[in-house]
């Protein structure tokens, strides 16, 4: 019985060695492409006091 059982489990890990899957990770031959048409706008605004507001109006 001992015998049987070492066989069967030897013959199961030939098997389960046998089946093991193949990765493959290769380049694609055309380059990639990324169409971005983006269009930014943006605005600043600034807060001032009126104390700087009033020595920006002086310089001008």
């Amino acid at each position: 019985m001992r015998t049987l059982n070492a066989a069967f489990g030897l013959l199961l890990l030939l098997t389960l060695t046998g089946c093991t899957p193949r990765i493959e990770v290769a380049a694609p031959k055309e380059p990639i492409t990324i169409n971005m048409n983006v269009k930014i706008e943006h605005d600043i605004n600034i807060k001032a006091d009126k104390e700087v507001k009033a020595l920006l109006k002086d310089r001008q």
